[in-house]
């Protein structure tokens, strides 16, 4: 862990446009001076929003380039139509223009309630001195106001840092991130920047970026919704030296993980988390389809919730997971303790299970025992989650309202 600071060759503004809602700043510009590689992962949902095109389109056509980035929080400015796709541009538009660079290298995304346009009325005013703001800020500064601005039904911001040292010179991978509610793979529910000082050519940044993800985001799950904003940027300012390519990949995965984690931790109506482990698949494919069926079970997930010891919820949906195994060889561990084998259920501390399903976090781990299941074990995968609560059905039915 590294102190929690932009990279150098980083830049970055916040100001508030009374978007949703006044007192807090709302946009954030992320701003690289000297330019950056980019690369960038965005939702498979086909109504993604009027952001979302804009900045696929302008990565392809800058060969993965960018100058700045722009977020709002309080309108996620999707199903918006023609008139979302104009009022996005006029942002790119704007900012591109007050800091001097090409438009093509402004990058653009929101978050917040789908169907609503953006206020420009009061976004436009302070766009240009946002930009000012931007081009006079320091290097090496906190990442917490930048967290803060983009921040929607959070309960706190997301931030990571992790530095590696190559000669005597220190190469920092920052990350930020916001999530609390839609959370599901491909891509999971958020946005999320990170960035490196290290030299990078956009190839290796998006080979790079696509292995964290794969990782970190894309095996976390909230409440089994893909959002229309999903974004995960990255950003390579090149302002240090070149790196061991492990040693940053580590470092990027680091820093992915540890971001996910928080998004799951700050769910909507939070109360604890849960990870399911899968091992000894035939596959690594198998491993993943298991993990993400139990960890994605509403009624496993109440179960965590109450801290009620009912392992059969689990079993029965590892069993209904499409993937052949003998049911006879699996293995159920929660919190440690084994509880079932041998296709029946073990004597053990009922105190202590109890225990383990009411912790801060649930650990559980299945052995479907195909291979061995060692520590390293390729076939196996692990999923992120946590418990639905009361607390979440209520924040999301009253969301608009």
């Amino acid at each position: 862990m590294s102190a929690l600071c932009f990279p150098r060759g980083f830049r970055a503004a916040t100001v508030g446009a009374a978007i949703k809602k006044a007192g807090r700043d709302d946009l954030a510009l992320l701003y690289m001076p000297e330019g950056a590689t980019a690369a960038a992962l965005f939702t498979t949902n086909l109504f993604c929003a009027a952001p979302i095109h804009l900045s696929r389109q302008h990565l392809k056509d800058s060969h993965g380039h960018a100058s700045a980035l722009l977020l709002n929080a309080g309108c996620a400015n999707a199903a918006t139509g023609a008139l979302g796709a104009s009022n996005a541009m006029e942002c790119v538009e704007t900012i591109a223009q007050s800091l001097g660079v090409h438009a093509l290298s402004v990058l653009v995304n929101s978050t917040g309630v789908i169907g609503t346009q953006l206020p420009m009325q009061r976004i436009v005013p302070v766009l240009a001195p946002l930009a000012i703001a931007a081009l006079c800020a320091e290097e090496n500064a906190s990442l917490e106001c930048y967290a803060r601005a983009i921040m929607t039904t959070d309960t706190k911001p997301k931030m990571s840092a992790r530095e590696v040292v190559v000669d005597g010179q220190t190469v920092r991978v920052s990350g930020v991130a916001k999530g609390a509610g839609m959370i599901h793979p491909n891509m999971a529910t958020m946005i999320a920047v990170v960035m490196t000082d290290a030299q990078l050519t956009a190839r290796e940044l998006d080979m790079l970026l696509r292995d964290a993800a794969d990782r970190s985001f894309h095996r976390i799950s909230v409440d089994g919704d893909t959002s229309t904003n999903d974004s995960l940027f990255a950003f390579a300012s090149g302002k240090a030296s070149r790196v061991d390519p492990e040693l940053l990949r580590r470092a990027i995965v680091e820093v992915c993980q540890d971001l996910a984690r928080m998004i799951v931790t700050d769910g909507e109506g939070f109360t604890r988390s849960m990870s399911v482990r899968v091992q000894g698949a035939s596959t690594k494919e198998e491993a993943t389809t298991v993990a993400k069926t139990v960890a994605q079970s509403l009624l496993v997930r109440c179960a965590v919730t109450g801290g009620d010891p009912n392992w059969g919820r689990i079993v029965a949906a590892a069993g209904r997971a499409g993937v052949r195994f003998d049911p006879s060889e699996l293995r159920l561990y929660v919190g440690g303790i084994e509880i079932f084998a041998h296709g029946q259920p073990l004597a053990c501390d009922a105190s202590a299970v109890l225990a383990a399903f009411n912790g801060a976090h649930v650990e559980m781990m299945l052995d479907l025992g195909a291979t061995t299941g060692a520590v390293g074990d390729s076939n196996a995968d692990e999923y992120l989650t946590s418990g639905l609560t009361e607390e979440y059905v209520r924040l999301n039915a009253d969301y608009t309202t």
